[in-house]
């Protein structure tokens, strides 16, 4: 099998990387190779955070450089837009669509782009967006966003949803289960 690549991208405090452990468990249980890399930006004071995480039969390095994404999963719309170039042909950006103000917009230096869905569209991106903190609000947490999404990842693997299920009761606290397989419900089935 070719390596496959995943981004993982948002702001600091989403629970990226609680997904890309979530995610690199499933695959390593699947008995792919895999390699998960976490660069931290500014993420304790709402900066980009990075994850990558690259799986296949032989993987010889965590990192992904620009247009070799086969996935990207944003938690922020800003985030997608700003690594497209990250993405390989065909790629495919799952993103939720809330909004975070970044620092140059608190401080008015900057404006937050506009309609940023159609902009990535229109550039031949293909975008899987998708409000997923009313669907994490709805599971009963915000901070289930990250849930959400691999449950909207999960319906481009061809994988069971059992083993994805495996991978969310390894990776996250017993007294958060029930919310977190909601969460991955939502977003799988919205």
């Amino acid at each position: 099998m070719d390596t496959k690549n995943i981004m993982i991208v948002g702001v600091g405090g989403q629970g990226s990387l609680l997904a890309s452990k979530l995610l690199g468990r499933l695959l390593l249980d699947q008995g792919y190779d895999v390699k998960v890399s976490e660069v931290h930006g500014m993420s304790q004071r709402g900066g980009s955070v990075v994850t990558y995480v690259r799986f296949g039969d032989k993987v010889y390095s965590p990192i992904i450089d620009q247009g070799e994404a086969d996935f990207i999963v944003s938690f922020e719309l800003l985030e997608a837009a700003r690594y497209t170039a990250f993405l390989k042909p065909g790629g495919r950006i799952i993103t939720n669509t809330q909004q975070i103000n970044p620092m140059p917009v608190i401080t008015g230096a900057a404006a937050y782009p506009q309609d940023l869905v159609d902009q990535m569209n229109k550039a031949g991106v293909l975008v899987d967006a998708m409000d997923a903190l009313a669907l994490a609000e709805e599971a009963g947490s915000p901070k289930a966003v990250n849930l959400v999404l691999m449950g909207r990842l999960s319906r481009y693997f061809d994988l069971p949803e059992e083993a994805w299920q495996q991978a969310i009761t390894a990776s996250v606290p017993e007294k958060f289960l029930e919310l977190n397989r909601k969460a991955f419900h939502l977003g799988r089935n919205s």
